[in-house]
């Protein structure tokens, strides 16, 4: 009988390369299979000689992998002149993650899904325009004559430019559907058309105007929109680092950039250390990782071809942040959990016996709330999406779509281009409030203030990929948001140097 361990390492390779006979069940127990083949692959890669799995070339492959596991060495040595004022302010957060909620993906699904969504825009936009009348469904639009000023609230389903240059959209409820026209006009008009300009399908809305049936002439349009507030802060001296984007097992990983942020962070770089040392809570936004099979012949671009590999290795450096600073990890779609968003936190056989008290998993998306201050972070997935249907906005300023997301209060909103769970209840709606909303994925810094909400983009630990190239796009790599939480300014800590 044929061992079973080799022929599960046969079914791994998957035709790639031939196993020699001289190996035996006894030279594979122990060891993890997937690793093995995922060695195998790389070591032979698109090469057309034989591939011939050898007993010599299984112990180098299994020797390998033994030292790659073990520990990750980081001198962090305890400076005599460091003394982090956050190490003696005691933690105050809270964190609501997003529990996955089970879905068969039907047609009944996905129509509860929008009916939820459109119900708590709806909700959001009545909430906040309290002074405006608005007309319970589409379909009581028949009821008013011609020439009636009205508002009506809907989601986008259509968009274009007609010949004369006005963008007509259709909106849609449970009840119908309705067209409305934005006139291409000078002046005052003209920056009604531009905002206009700026409607996302699938997003929620409220517009007013004059009925000119079947048409509503638009002289007013309403986004959910958050509310203008007061922008919040910490009665404490604490600090607040954001992160995201690393790319363990990349080829292009700055492991040299990210292990000076992580001597820093430790009191061990004469740069700055009155910040180092009020850092108090870390948010590390996806893409922990770089993943296998993310896309097409992406083994060729990896130092670490195994993904348990990659979040051990990924586990060993931040093992290495205070244990005073709380850091909270959420995946991206980089990371080995679902692709569809909301996102689970890590599984366990991704972290496996990593435990540590101030390291938290967290889904995509998630609010924390430390000190007061609300914190959604998402690792932003959907900005691509944004930026390719909004005007305005563009990659080298990733916060200008995140701005957006706000307006619409949605993560998500272009439905389609970015892989969602149809749930009954639409989790990528933006429900509450943020002080800061934190996001990456774009692999370039960002910041702005909207409405006193502070916008954050914390850039990458990866240098230029082929495909940033190709695009033209310049990533800005190895650069620390931290926010002062007390005083609501932002330091940004370049590990380049």
């Amino acid at each position: 009988m044929v061992a079973n361990l080799v022929v599960e390492l046969a079914g791994k390779l998957s035709g790639k390369a031939m196993i020699s006979a001289d190996i035996s069940e006894d030279d594979l127990k122990g060891a993890e299979i997937e690793s093995i083949a995922a060695r195998i692959r790389a070591h032979f890669g698109d090469s057309d000689l034989p591939r011939i799995v050898d007993r010599q070339l299984l112990r180098e492959i299994k020797e390998g992998i033994t030292l790659e596991k073990a520990p990750v060495e980081i001198e962090i040595k305890e400076p005599t002149d460091f003394k982090p004022l956050a190490k003696e302010i005691e933690p105050i957060f809270s964190t609501k993650s997003i529990a996955p909620e089970k879905t068969s993906a039907t047609v009944g699904d996905f129509t509860d899904y929008f009916n939820d969504r459109f119900m708590r825009l709806r909700e959001m936009i009545e909430r906040g325009r309290s002074g405006i009348s608005i007309i319970s469904s589409i379909d009581r639009i028949a009821q008013y004559t011609e020439g009636r000023e009205l508002s009506v609230v809907g989601m986008v389903y259509d968009k274009i430019i007609t010949k004369k240059g006005n963008i007509m959209i259709t909106m849609e409820d449970e009840t119908g559907t309705v067209k409305v026209i934005f006139t291409k006009m000078e002046g005052k008009g003209a920056a009604l058309f531009e905002n206009a300009r700026k409607i996302a399908l699938d997003s929620v809305i409220a517009v007013k105007g004059k009925l000119s049936s079947p048409f509503i002439i638009a002289n007013q349009l309403l986004w959910p929109d958050i509310p203008v507030k007061n922008k919040k802060l910490a009665n404490e001296a604490v600090s607040i680092a954001f992160t995201s984007d690393v790319h363990v097992g990349s080829k292009l990983f700055l492991e040299k950039q990210f292990r000076r942020f992580l001597e820093w962070i430790n009191g061990n770089i004469e740069l700055n250390k009155n910040i180092a040392g009020s850092i108090k809570y870390l948010f590390v936004s996806g893409d922990l990782v770089d993943g296998i099979g993310v896309y097409p012949n992406q083994d060729k671009e990896l130092t670490i071809p195994d993904i348990y590999e990659q979040y051990s290795f990924f586990f060993d450096l931040i093992s290495n942040i205070p244990e005073y600073v709380h850091v909270f990890v959420l995946p991206g779609n980089h990371d080995a959990v679902q692709r569809a968003e909301p996102q689970p936190i890590l599984t366990d056989d991704l972290i496996k016996d990593f435990r540590q008290s101030n390291i938290h998993m967290v889904s995509n998306p998630s609010y924390v709330t430390v000190h007061g201050i609300k914190v959604l972070t998402y690792h932003g997935t959907s900005l691509d999406s944004v930026i390719r249907n909004v005007p305005g906005c563009n990659s080298a300023k990733p916060e200008t779509a995140m701005v957006e997301m706000l307006k619409m209060r949605h993560l998500s909103p272009v439905y389609g281009e970015n892989p969602i769970v149809p749930t009954k209840k639409d989790e990528m709606a933006i429900t509450e409030v943020p002080d800061i909303l934190h996001m990456g994925h774009m692999h370039k810094n960002g910041y702005a203030e909207y409405h006193g909400t502070q916008v954050i983009n914390s850039g990458t630990w990866q240098s230029r990929t082929i495909y940033q190239e190709k695009l033209g796009h310049f990533p800005t790599p190895a650069l620390l948001p931290v926010y002062d939480a007390m005083k609501g300014n932002i330091s940004s800590m370049d590990f380049n140097r």
